[in-house]
């Protein structure tokens, strides 16, 4: 009997899709990335189901959207015992072993992770049994005290030593540590090898703050490109979380952020790098191996006069993600087709021989993988919060903030930048009629627009 698959699961945060060297851009500098993507299948049409951390995560881990979940905002996390592709994998003789952040907030911690290396697990006040509501809601600071607001975040970019840094180089180091104990042990020799593998290493960099290695930020100071004249958009959700450049941040802070963030990428690659020749030093051979590589969402990092995420804009919603299996399906292709992130449950599953559990959102790209003749349903969803809900089908990208607030519909097509909204316009009628009742289907709405 063939042994399952090796997996090596490779995540960022905050990365946006169009930041790396297989994606085309000039400056970047991500050897690693652009290696397995010259073997691998690149989608550039991925989509989170979520462009902010915690419920994406959520998402990927369930193979379902966050309105399957109930995971749809901050301080949110899975029930306990939820069927994750960590448990399912385990469930079939997998070790399945996590390094880094999993952004698990709830009593459980594991979710089907067996064994887990970092520095990252905690349980939120809320999620303690038998807690004083009082003091505990003395203890609890909201959202938006925790953390700089957007504008300071540019300030204070630069050169420097981050706690996410100094997480991310203990991450490696765990990741490359289990390796040399899994597939070699040299000094018990207790190695396992035969025992199929899901090993996820997940990192928390390009993530803000804008801090960065010296060499690397010098090296892309002077080379990067900011987004500049930047008009932002008349809407008001997407017109959130802006930098006014010359008022809420001069020129050249702004210039220094992007630098910071384009350095944290090429640290993002190094460090993939240094797993992956652990694994090559370790006598794995990586065409044996399902490698894939995504994160959890973008950043619009000053593009349409914002930073941050939240957004619908492809900067923020739009992921890299690339797919390497030589031994199972032809690398060195591109695909279009629009498909989201917790479709990566079913796709494992089926790469792996492992059944795909029921009551999934998630649909296997296995044919996509493979080009076997199908009809793929082009369509995705990506959520936040109760009410927010973008449907992208083809080439058309449908938005929708509550009674509110106004609908948005951007033509890709026509408009790939982003700076018309059609959802007026009478030529799109008949697809805003589509769109408006696939979103009361998927939210479950009354029959009001």
């Amino acid at each position: 009997m063939n042994k399952k698959p090796n997996i090596l699961f490779l995540m960022s945060d905050e990365h946006r899709a169009d930041t790396a060297g297989f994606a085309g851009n000039p400056v970047i500098r991500t050897p690693n990335l652009d290696r397995l993507a010259e073997a691998g299948v690149v989608f550039t049409n991925a989509y989170t189901p979520s462009p902010i951390c915690i419920p994406a995560r959520q998402s990927i881990m369930s193979g379902q959207l966050p309105e399957t979940t109930g995971c749809k905002s901050y301080g949110q996390d899975l029930a306990p015992g939820h069927m994750t592709f960590a448990r399912r994998f385990a469930q079939y003789g997998y070790a399945t072993v996590a390094c880094g952040k999993l952004h698990h907030i709830g009593t459980d911690q594991m979710q089907g992770w067996m064994q887990r290396i970092g520095n990252e697990m905690q349980v939120d006040l809320p999620f303690l049994e038998g807690r004083d509501e009082i003091e505990c809601g003395k203890a609890v600071k909201p959202v938006g005290a925790m953390k700089w607001d957007q504008p300071k975040e540019v300030k204070r970019a630069g050169i420097g030593m981050a706690p996410h840094t100094v997480m991310d180089a203990y991450t490696v180091l765990g990741a490359t540590n289990f390796i040399d104990e899994y597939f070699l042990n040299p000094y018990y020799d207790r190695e396992s090898p035969d025992r199929p593998l899901l090993l996820k290493v997940s990192l928390l960099q390009p993530h803000y703050p804008y801090i960065a290695d010296e060499y690397k930020f010098r090296y892309y100071l002077n080379r990067v490109k900011p987004f500049e004249d930047q008009e932002v958009f008349d809407h008001p959700f997407l017109s959130r979380l802006q930098v006014r450049p010359g008022v809420d941040a001069s020129e050249r802070e702004i210039w220094r952020a992007v630098a910071a963030y384009y350095a944290m990428i090429e640290t993002v690659d190094d460090h993939f790098g240094t797993v992956m020749q652990a694994l090559e030093t370790a006598g794995q051979n990586l065409d044996d191996w399902i490698i894939i590589y995504t994160s959890d969402h973008g950043e619009m990092l000053g593009e349409h006069g914002v930073w941050e995420k939240q957004k619908f804009f492809e900067g923020s919603v739009r992921v890299p993600l690339i797919i390497r299996w030589p031994k199972g399906f032809d690398g060195g292709r591109i695909l279009s087709e629009n498909v989201n992130l917790c479709d990566l449950f079913a796709t494992m599953c089926e790469l792996s021989g492992i059944p795909v559990p029921p009551v999934l959102d998630s649909r296997s790209m296995v044919p996509l993988l493979t080009g076997s003749p199908l009809k793929w349903d082009n369509r995705t969803i990506s959520q936040f919060g109760p009410h927010y809900i973008m449907i992208k089908q083809d080439h058309l990208k449908y938005q929708y903030y509550g009674p509110d607030m106004p609908e948005v519909l951007f033509d890709l097509s026509r408009n790939p930048e982003e700076t018309m909204n059609f959802c007026g316009d009478p030529d799109y009628m008949r697809q805003m009629e589509s769109f408006r009742k696939q979103r009361r289907e998927f939210l479950q709405e009354g029959a009001v627009s």
